[in-house]
């Protein structure tokens, strides 16, 4: 069945009173709970519990917890990537083994080859953040390099630039602005969650 020209404009005619059900249904939303409900939706939060006593253990601001989940999973705790790093922080099973072989994690509370564990995984990738701060002496570097690896920003960091005007790679850079921007608004949508 074909449809006439003005088949199709009536199609679209009916959608406008859709769209301005759910603009006002979402200005209702706002103006009620606040323009944080809306972001929340966005940046959930979750396993505050398991990223409070990781990040306390491993002195690491549990908001750049927040933030790597977020940009690294979305809260999934089960996605794994092409490249094999599995959970909730995006973690290679051989860096979870290394951080258990050089005593940074408890390998006996914490196995490595339980990643998908949503408490093992926050552990290990804290204790990598972690790692990796120690490492850059800063947060964006450590951060550059939990997406790049050690390498990449070891070369960027070479020229003593700061690190967002040397990384070559544009999902890296994209990739920092992103945690950085996270971070700020976990801040700003759960003052006292930690």
């Amino acid at each position: 069945m074909r449809y006439k020209r003005s088949d199709s404009f009536l199609v679209w005619y009916r959608s406008i009173p859709l769209a301005l059900i759910v603009l006002l249904v979402l200005a209702t939303v706002v103006s009620i709970k606040g323009p944080h409900t809306v972001k929340a939706v966005y940046y959930p939060l979750e396993y505050t519990q398991e990223i409070a006593e990781s990040s306390a253990r491993h002195e690491v601001n549990p908001y750049w917890v927040c933030a790597l989940i977020e940009s690294e999973s979305a809260w999934d705790s089960d996605v794994m990537s092409d490249a094999g790093a599995i959970g909730l922080m995006q973690l290679l099973p051989e860096t979870a083994k290394d951080l258990a072989d050089w005593g940074i994690v408890d390998a006996s509370r914490y196995p490595p080859e339980n990643l998908k564990d949503p408490a093992v995984n926050i552990e290990y990738g804290t204790a990598y953040i972690r790692y990796l701060v120690e490492r850059y002496h800063e947060m964006e570097p450590a951060v550059a390099a939990y997406n790049a690896g050690l390498g990449n920003v070891d070369e960027w960091l070479e020229s003593g630039e700061d690190i967002r005007d040397t990384i070559d790679f544009p999902e890296t850079a994209t990739y920092l602005l992103r945690v950085v921007r996270a971070k700020e608004l976990y801040e700003e949508l759960y003052p006292d969650a930690f």
